[in-house]
């Protein structure tokens, strides 16, 4: 069935998962704007929650993990036969491989198309042929959507410096934003008092899993008492994907203990104390962000994405990248801080993400830009 009008908003992300956690604030409120709202992503066990939410659903076609060229050209053209059959009236695209095709399917039909870079990715910072073709192939496609949002300042410059993008095009977003109100400081959820710091990721080499579990390594001598949680998706389709079996010897290990996921992360950072993310690159890390607005100092690399999430000696602290005796060292200096100064950082984390990444500032940038482009909605 043709949903063609002009009021239709696709929203496109490589995971359902990902747009019934990070995007249901926006798609409400568009919805409330008047505009129909269509998620657009492969499926998996998160499409019955978005439809709960009152939104239609189109599944991708779309493997993260695929690089063989031809197939990869099949999923494009799919997505052209596809925007042709549907006509939506505007998309909104986030992560490489989504934005890349739908901006190239989008343009065949002259659909306008809202870009966010939420990361450069693996493909595009690696080197090599991919690279250079990740390159040409966003050079191409980013010379249609009518605007592109970057996370941070410095992948804003990678693109602009290597002739990308056209700067007028461009503009900055804080991440996806955090709903202050329910990520907020609560009573510690634990009834001991053990010391508990969290990685909470995608369970991909590139996130720094490596690194924390020998950070854990070099402290738990020093610190035995101290608990050096884990939570994220197993078997996740990348090549940077942490073997399951490597986690469940690090389990026997002792060395980390490993919560598996959730899809309520509120009662997870209430039992931590200190949040930590390894990550090689991001855009603007999610967790960090979370955790600030609860009130938690955090523990980070010095690299685009997080070095913008958590400000050094002040909400947290930040570390050398793929170095796990620089993490150690941050991490050794958090636990020697007073319970006083660490909750005068987490106040200080929390005050920040209220005034500079708070979600209704994101939804209310993608509400102006959808507005100018399509006006505003008609009954």
């Amino acid at each position: 069935m043709n949903q063609s009008h002009r009021k239709d908003v696709w929203i496109c992300i490589n995971t359902a998962w990902n747009i019934f956690n990070f995007r249901t604030g926006l798609m409400t409120a568009l919805a409330h704007a008047g505009f129909q709202v269509t998620a657009f992503a492969p499926p998996d066990e998160y499409v019955a929650r978005i439809k709960s939410l009152g939104v239609r659903y189109v599944p991708m076609d779309l493997d993260n993990a695929r690089t063989n060229p031809v197939l990869e050209l099949l999923t494009l053209l799919r997505m052209v036969t596809l925007l042709g059959r549907e006509r939506p009236a505007l998309i909104l695209s986030y992560t490489p491989k989504v934005n890349i095709y739908l901006s190239l399917a989008a343009r065949a039909w002259r659909i306008p198309v809202v870009a966010n870079v939420s990361g450069l990715g693996r493909t595009f910072i690696a080197g090599g042929w991919l690279t250079r073709v990740a390159r040409l192939m966003y050079r191409i496609a980013f010379s249609w959507p009518a605007r592109i949002f970057f996370q941070n300042a410095e992948d804003r410059a990678v693109f602009l410096d290597a002739g990308l993008v056209n700067e007028e095009r461009t503009a900055l977003i804080p991440g996806s934003g955090v709903n202050v109100s329910r990520f907020s400081p609560q009573p510690k959820t634990r009834e001991d008092r053990t010391f508990a710091f969290l990685m909470a990721a995608r369970l991909l080499w590139d996130k720094g899993v490596g690194e924390y579990v020998a950070a854990a390594r070099q402290l738990k001598a020093e610190f035995p008492a101290v608990s050096f949680r884990l939570l994220g998706f197993l078997d996740v389709p990348s090549p940077s994907a942490v073997p399951r079996n490597e986690v469940q010897a690090w389990q026997r290990e002792r060395v980390i203990e490993y919560l598996g996921h959730s899809d309520d992360m509120v009662p997870v950072y209430g039992a931590a104390d200190c949040v930590v993310l390894p990550s090689y690159r991001e855009g603007m890390p999610k967790t960090l962000l979370e955790a600030a607005s609860m009130g938690l100092p955090a523990i980070t690399t010095d690299v685009p994405g997080c070095r913008h999430a958590v400000i050094d000696g002040e909400t947290g602290f930040l570390c050398n990248v793929q170095d796990a005796t620089s993490l150690a060292a941050a991490m050794r200096r958090m636990l020697l801080l007073t319970p006083e100064q660490r909750t005068n950082m987490g106040r200080l984390a929390r005050e920040r993400v209220e005034k500079e990444f708070d979600e209704k500032i994101v939804i209310e940038q993608y509400l102006d830009v959808v507005k100018s482009i399509l006006g505003q909605p008609r009954g």
